[in-house]
């Protein structure tokens, strides 16, 4: 037999994770590493929190998981926290992002079939963008890199250019739903949707009916420094995904829609074994009872801030590598002027520090949510020191 036990869908480096220590992993061969990646935007806590330990262990030995054919105290709570915090009525919790896609995609759909508009099933995406793996997910995404392999995809979406508002109101037609869109695209290289494409897309979704679907799936839960991102653009979406930051490393998703937004999603309509399971519901609760405070997400955003000024000093000392830093609060893009996976590569294994590529020629900087200055010291020291030591030649 040549295949891995573990099937070989991912370009494993040589890290192998054994334990983590608030910021840092440690290897199994006792390496530590300052984890700027966390889990791709997921360690919101970082690692070994205590109160999120806690709160998983009391649960288990309570109840992990029951049916959803029966009462969820433990689900009705959290969704309420959820409703109340953002601009929702109702929450369908999953257990991923690509799940709370998944049912975000359908819930527009249902709200014109309820409509009586069976016709308008088509939702408009754009270039770039990342909205999981599953197959409606990749039908989602432009990118032909992500469809190799899994023809035919779904019909039912649109591609447009990011940013573009005219392409984007060019493209309704008889057959749209709505617009499905990331506030920033994280995997497509840290690119910000701007107040006025953002809050057109709202007023076009106003004026012709449509469903405004915010994928907030690496956005959400404080990682730019306010509890989802469109609070920053003035506007309020129809249905909303959220996942990985909300179980701060348990897997835990959900799909936040207004009343009006949910109106086809009655019985039977969607459903989940796992999803709102306690544990995962308990690990969500330690979260939000740490984020969801204003002290907490400002402190996000100056950090964000001086991570982002030290960053854009930085890079001046080395033009033929850097181009630009984007990003908001601790969701960051350090743009290269070269392929930047030879450079995450050198960075992880001569310098000890995680961090992950995106599209763009841009390294994704996300670390965990409670760093402090220590480590913005010292994840700059060790950049610093990776490319003083870098050679181009690496990514050839």
């Amino acid at each position: 037999m040549s295949i891995t036990a573990l099937m070989p869908v991912y370009g494993r480096n040589e890290v192998r994770p054994v334990r983590g220590e608030h910021c840092h992993l440690i290897g199994e061969d006792g390496r530590r590493f300052l984890d700027f990646a966390s889990g791709i935007a997921v360690n919101a806590l970082g690692h070994s929190h205590a109160g999120l330990i806690a709160a998983v262990q009391k649960q288990a030995e309570t109840l992990m998981h029951c049916s959803n054919l029966y009462g969820s105290p433990q689900g009705e709570h959290l969704a309420q926290r959820l409703v109340d915090l953002t601009f929702a009525d109702t929450v369908f919790f999953t257990n991923s992002g690509a799940e709370a896609v998944e049912c975000a995609i359908k819930t527009a759909r249902a709200y014109h079939q309820q409509g009586g508009n069976p016709d308008r099933y088509e939702l408009i995406t754009f270039n770039n963008a990342f909205h999981g793996r599953t197959m409606a997910t990749i039908s989602a995404s432009s990118q032909e890199k992500m469809h190799t392999g899994f023809q035919p995809l779904l019909p039912g979406f649109r591609y447009c250019e990011f940013n573009d508002l005219a392409a984007a109101a060019a493209a309704i037609g008889p057959n749209t739903a709505g617009f499905l869109v990331e506030p920033i695209q994280g995997e497509g290289g840290i690119r910000i949707a701007s107040d006025a494409f953002l809050k057109g897309l709202r007023a076009l979704c106003d004026e012709h009916g449509l469903m405004l679907i915010l994928d907030e799936v690496q956005t959400g839960v404080a990682r730019t420094g306010t509890f989802y991102a469109y609070e920053q653009y003035g506007i309020e979406p129809d249905i909303l995904a959220t996942a990985k930051g909300l179980g701060g490393g348990f897997p835990i998703g959900a799909c936040l829609a207004t009343e009006d937004a949910a109106r086809g999603m009655g019985i039977g309509a969607h459903g989940s074994t796992y999803g709102g399971n306690p544990l995962g519901v308990a690990a969500a609760e330690a979260v939000l009872d740490v984020v969801a405070d204003e002290g907490f997400l400002a402190d996000v955003r100056d950090k964000g801030e001086r991570l982002r000024g030290r960053l854009e000093q930085f890079i001046g000392n080395y033009p033929e590598l850097f181009e630009s830093v984007r990003g908001r609060g601790l969701l960051t893009g350090l743009r290269m002027k070269v392929e930047p996976r030879a450079f995450v590569a050198h960075l992880r294994d001569n310098h000890e520090v995680l961090t992950v590529s995106a599209g763009d020629n841009v390294v994704r900087i996300v670390p965990p949510l409670v760093i402090d200055d220590s480590h913005i010291d010292e994840f700059m020291g060790k950049l610093s020191a990776a490319a003083a030591s870098y050679s181009p030649e690496e990514s050839g």
